[in-house]
């Protein structure tokens, strides 16, 4: 296997050939390193690469694979488990603690370094994997783009005058130009899924609870959740078995890929929240989303059109508690709150002003907004939506935009996403072909809950008719 084809092959693939002895972890991150030396300047994906820790970590499970397998890549009898992500290099989003860096959120008002990595980064390092440094995120991760006063903008592999979406664009930018094995983002109103979309990956947003957020819990009032943006299903599928707070399907996330999803009933849904507004479905959206349609009919899933019955009021809680979310994490966690952006600023104290009862109301109206919504699981097994309206927006389209503009046209991006954030229920973005642009388009696929193994066997079956992983961006090619 050439540098360039290992470097895109994923994390499965990659553990895979580590614990085989193809080729050694230091090797590996070597090339990422030498990679992101050479096409991170163009993409700006990593806000910091820790390159001696990570080939410190690479040899250490070099050192771990040489204990637990033969040179032929056997298993030792009796050997310690290396752990399923041994020696794979990771791209970690920095709004996740790691030990001995500052969580910078975008900002320069952040505060000192971490003492402590964040319990999913501690569980992902417990699975053998090498941090190589943590991706930019827009300021406060308030945003569907990555873009910052601070750290400037991380720019799309795919067409670098492009967003790569956000929050978690950063690591969505380092896995799509092959820059990271795997990623980790959150996702509080659709920032694994968005930026996945707009990447050309697999992201997955697992139901609430399932990955650990500590120390950062009740993130955004309980919307965001952490979670891989991946190369294939396979590779977002050994992140969920490697952070799991709830038990796993037997035989583990990674089986459910191999695993007949089927016959699955369908519902194709383009109904979007009361007072959402989105821009209407571009034609590239709409062919994306009607061959995955003919695509599942072939596969023998019954595929019915009946739209999701979103509650009145849900896009209120939406932004309630987004708003809130910011200012609570601009309180917590931002001593020099005098260097953020005006706007971010201005976000912060209109969420810590918010009416205690008006964010009660939120929180309690969820149970039976996730009841009504999760009513359509009744009758089918998986809902199928539009990721995102149209392709990624240009850099820079909203820099210069006031508070009030973008508090009214971000949510318009999100509309199918973020509303889902309230339920909990776990949804992921499934790459769906290109648009005339050559950027990448998506579909969105929704479970109930608890329903990650059918979600990820389901992708993981499309995946297999409509390869997507062999793709790649020019520049990082």
């Amino acid at each position: 296997m050439d540098a360039t084809d290992l470097a895109f092959a994923g994390a499965a693939r990659q553990a895979e050939l580590i614990a085989q002895g193809e080729v050694s972890s230091r090797e590996l991150t070597e090339l990422m390193l030498e990679r992101i030396a050479r096409i991170d300047p163009r993409i700006n994906a990593y806000r910091v690469v820790l390159a001696e820790q990570a080939l410190a970590e690479a040899d250490a499970a070099d050192a771990r694979r040489a204990k637990a397998f033969t040179a032929t890549g056997r298993r030792r009898k009796g050997s310690e488990d290396p752990g399923i992500l041994n020696g794979v290099p990771l791209a970690i989003k920095d709004d996740a603690d790691l030990a001995g860096e500052p969580t910078a959120w975008g900002t320069a008002a952040h505060g000192p370094a971490k003492t402590e990595d964040a319990e999913v980064v501690r569980r992902l390092r417990a699975a053998g994997g090498v941090v190589l440094g943590k991706t930019h995120v827009p300021e406060m991760t308030a945003m569907p783009y990555t873009e910052s006063m601070t750290f400037g903008a991380t720019r799309n592999p795919w067409q670098l005058d492009r967003t790569p979406g956000g929050s978690s664009g950063g690591t969505a930018a380092a896995v799509a130009a092959g820059l990271a094995g795997l990623g980790l983002g959150s996702d509080g109103g659709g920032s694994i899924r968005i930026p996945s979309a707009f990447c050309g990956l697999f992201g997955i947003k697992p139901q609430r609870d399932r990955v650990p957020l500590a120390p950062h819990d009740d993130a955004w009032q309980g919307m965001s959740v952490n979670g891989p943006l991946a190369r294939t299903v396979a590779d977002a599928a050994l992140f969920l078995d490697a952070t799991t707070t709830l038990p796993a399907p037997e035989g583990g996330f990674l089986a459910a890929t191999a695993s007949d999803p089927g016959p699955l009933r369908i519902a194709l849904s383009t109904a979007v929240p009361a007072g959402s507004l989105p821009p209407s479905l571009g034609p590239d959206q709409q062919r994306g989303l009607a061959e995955t349609a003919e695509l599942l009919r072939s596969l023998g899933h019954t595929v019915v059109e009946r739209d999701i019955d979103w509650p009145l009021r849900i896009w209120q809680a939406v932004n309630l508690r987004i708003v809130r979310g910011i200012g609570d994490d601009v309180a917590d966690a931002m001593p020099e709150r005098h260097r953020l952006e005006r706007r971010v600023r201005a976000a912060a104290r209109i969420g810590q002003a918010l009416p205690p009862g008006l964010v009660r109301w939120a929180r309690e109206a969820e149970p039976a907004m996730t009841r009504k919504v999760a009513a359509i699981f009744d009758d089918v097994d998986v809902v199928l939506t539009p990721m995102m309206p149209r392709g990624p927006f240009a850099v820079g389209a909203w820099a210069h935009y006031g508070l009030a503009r973008l508090l009214a046209q971000a949510p318009r991006w999100v509309a199918y996403a973020a509303a889902v954030n309230v339920t909990g229920l776990p949804a992921c973005s499934v790459p769906a072909g290109f648009d005339g642009d050559g950027l990448p388009v998506a579909v969105q696929l929704l479970g109930p809950q608890a329903g990650e193994e059918r979600l990820l066997a389901l992708a993981a079956q499309l995946e297999r008719e409509r390869p997507w992983a062999q793709h790649r961006p020019a520049i990082a090619a």
